[in-house]
């Protein structure tokens, strides 16, 4: 079955760095664009960033450009998020995501934290 595991989430410093990873299982990884989204307490889960099955495509959500970067490596059948220059608005769960047809897959979530 589909599994999608993130990691590497934790607290960090305002103006710190994470990095945040998804590892994939059950599917053909290198076929599928993948995204990463996050929420926030109260909030609505929004996207952060997603990449295209071979990678050479990206795109970001405005509140993240020049500060996150997603990447993967489908021999590892696994999808990153550099988080660098982190504030205190980057404080959410994240989310790997996968739409394979027309089903939709998230992961668990990890937790980012950002003190001031």
């Amino acid at each position: 079955q589909v599994q999608l595991v993130e990691s590497g989430g934790g607290l960090v410093q305002a103006g710190g760095s994470l990095r945040l990873s998804c590892a994939a299982s059950g599917f053909t990884f290198s076929s599928y664009y993948m995204r990463w989204y996050r929420q926030a307490p109260g909030k609505e889960r929004e996207f952060v960033a997603l990449i295209g099955s071979a990678g050479g495509s990206t795109n970001y959500a405005e509140s993240v450009k020049g500060r996150f970067t997603i990447s993967r490596d489908n021999a590892k059948n696994t999808v990153y998020l550099q988080m660098n220059s982190l504030k205190a608005d980057d404080a959410a769960v994240y989310y790997c995501y996968a739409l394979l047809g027309t089903r939709a897959y998230w992961g668990q979530g990890t937790q980012v934290t950002v003190s001031s």
